[in-house]
């Protein structure tokens, strides 16, 4: 629980930022502020799925493989990364 109310917590700040950014567009601030905003989203966005990235390993994978790490197991881990660190 204290896992998914730092998520949600991260999310709401995060979503914060994005509206910083909203306004800063309206208000034709300077684009290399706007960049550096979009870089620190960017980056809390990659924190905060890191969390869920290792909550999905350590209570959705560890548990289901009863100590042993079978091939599908592994596969199914290596296509969530793939998928989260795809940039495009």
């Amino acid at each position: 629980m204290a896992e998914k109310n730092d998520i949600i917590k991260r999310l709401r700040r995060i979503e914060g930022q994005i509206k910083g950014i909203q306004k800063m567009i309206d208000e034709e601030q300077f684009c290399g502020d706007i960049l550096i905003q979009i870089a620190a989203v960017r980056s809390a966005l990659n924190n905060a799925g890191g969390l869920i990235l290792e909550n999905y390993m350590h209570k959705c994978l560890i548990p289901n493989t009863e100590g042993q790490v079978e091939e599908e197991d592994l596969n199914k881990l290596i296509d969530v990364m793939l998928k989260y660190t795809k940039q495009r």
